[in-house]
């Protein structure tokens, strides 16, 4: 009976605008305010107004503008569903899954997701001046400084280097790809593209990883509009269906019985997702894949099916994952160039891409996308969506 009721919401809703605010170190407005801006814009390019929404939905870490906020600010006075998800980057995708199935059901009819952080002005992720959060590992590793999310990457990608044989170069190929993407992205902070020589004459900021192989600290958000298939296909823009959503949690890497840390949570995620959208990796045309660092790519590229467990590195360095390779990967450039939304961004791009209007970076013919959040390390949650062209 779940699997059955997972398969009807499939193709039920659909994405039908997105909308960004400018990407930048620091936007001298308020966060509430981006988030207004943001939602605003998806909304125009929905063909839609603020009269027209009845649900809001965000997830959060540290800053944000609830939709409690944002919809006094916006003048909506009876929103019949919102959602404020704690978590940071692993919920990103659950939050779109969930207005998914909130118009599915009826609950709503127009949901607008968004996320809007001054991350680089203001609060700056594993930044000092911050209270530590609350979580069981935590109280082991603050003692040794253990805190900041590159050291906890770090790690991972030690350790899966350790047991592949994973390089340098290949973590350098992701940052590379993506700069190319990233050059024909107007909306981009980095666009300069840049070589291998640059990737590895980069300054370290915890070993195994360089500067280019972090995601950019930036202000400011992105949003998406969620409605009814049918309605969308009423609207200005060519609607894209959510074929499947899935979310859920692992066991910890740190203090739970997850022994292997170069298997995320996304590996046992993924069977689900495929399932529900009745496809396999093979028939995906472009994913974009949370890319906080480098190595979060490659160890998606794995865990999603594309290539085998350990195969990830020599997958990026084969070219595969470029704009004219059979698997092309962040074609905006990612969190590495674009800049760091949290995961809502990545979303968008997938939209663009499926609704052909991605410009220069534009994927011809494709008909799927694969986006992921964060893969499950630190927090052990992940969520994913698979989108369709109508």
């Amino acid at each position: 009976m779940v699997a059955k009721r997972l398969l009807e919401v499939r193709d039920k809703a659909a994405v039908a605008g997105v909308g960004y605010t400018p990407f930048s170190k620091d936007s001298g407005v308020s966060t509430l305010t981006l988030a207004c801006r943001a939602v605003l814009a998806a909304l125009s390019d929905a063909g839609l107004t603020a009269d027209d929404v009845d649900g809001l939905a965000t997830h959060r870490v540290g800053d944000s503008a609830a939709p409690t906020l944002v919809g006094p600010a916006l003048g909506l006075t009876d929103l019949s569903w919102h959602l404020d998800q704690f978590g940071g980057g692993s919920v990103s995708h659950a939050v779109v899954g969930q207005a998914a199935l909130a118009v599915a059901a009826g609950m709503a009819e127009t949901v607008v997701c968004y996320r809007a952080i001054n991350a680089r002005s203001e609060f700056r992720m594993g930044g000092t001046g911050r209270a530590v959060p609350v979580s069981p590992e935590v109280q082991y590793q603050a003692p040794y400084g253990y805190i900041a999310p590159p050291q906890q990457f770090a790690m991972y990608a030690r350790a899966h280097m350790l047991k592949y044989g994973t390089r340098p170069e290949h973590l350098g190929g992701v940052a590379v790809t993506q700069r190319a993407n990233a050059a024909k992205n107007s909306r981009a902070l980095m666009r300069t593209p840049i070589t291998m020589d640059d990737y590895l004459s980069a300054r370290w900021i915890a070993d195994p990883f360089r500067l280019l192989d972090c995601c950019l600290e930036t202000d400011g958000a992105c949003a998406v509009v969620v409605t009814t298939a049918e309605r969308a296909r009423s609207l200005r823009r060519p609607p894209v269906l959510i074929s499947a959503a899935a979310w859920g949690g692992g066991t910890s890497h740190l203090s739970g019985p997850a022994a292997d840390p170069t298997v995320t949570a996304a590996a046992a995620l993924a069977p689900r997702l495929y399932a529900q959208a009745g496809i396999g990796p093979e028939e995906v045309d472009v994913a974009e894949l949370y890319d906080c660092f480098t190595y979060s790519v490659i160890v998606q590229l794995e865990d999603y099916g594309f290539c085998a467990k350990g195969e990830g590195g020599p997958y990026v360095a084969s070219g595969a994952t470029a704009l004219d390779g059979p698997l092309p990967v962040n074609t905006h450039g990612g969190f590495l160039s674009e800049g760091y939304v949290h995961g809502i961004n990545h979303i968008a791009e997938a939209v663009s891409q499926l609704r052909g209007d991605a410009g220069d970076r534009q994927v011809h013919g494709a008909e799927v996308a694969l986006s992921t959040a964060q893969p499950g390390y630190v927090l052990p949650a992940t969520s994913a969506l698979l989108l369709r062209r109508a």
